[in-house]
């Protein structure tokens, strides 16, 4: 695979777009990003974060303090990705309507052709 792909795969993954749009809005903890995003295991979030700050795109700052506090942030190159990403996120949104139509279409077509 080429490394290109693999990187656009980690940016536009399902939790790779979530994570990144949710860190525009500033550092977040781990709890709070994963309760912002909603409907994501510990692990899949996790994984997630370690393959963007890999990729350089989060930045992961540990506070010695106890308990532990972990801040995520965006790096330069991060937020980036995450505006770019956002774009495409927010053009979805706004042609959805155009999008269920064309759903509609599609299915019927397939439903009304014989197997």
């Amino acid at each position: 695979m080429c490394p290109h792909r693999l990187v656009l795969e980690h940016v536009t993954s399902r939790w790779g777009v979530l994570v990144l749009i949710e860190l525009l809005d500033g550092a977040r903890r781990f709890s709070e990003l994963r309760r912002a995003i909603g409907r994501v295991s510990e692990k899949m979030l996790a994984q997630t974060l370690q393959t963007l700050e890999r990729d350089g795109f989060v930045h992961r700052a540990a506070q010695p303090v106890i308990p532990p506090r972990v801040d995520y942030s965006l790096t330069p190159l991060g937020h980036e990705a995450a505006e770019r990403v956002r774009s495409l996120a927010a053009w979805t949104q706004t042609r959805l309507p155009e999008i269920f139509e064309a759903r509609e279409q599609y299915d019927s077509r397939r439903e009304s052709t014989p197997t």
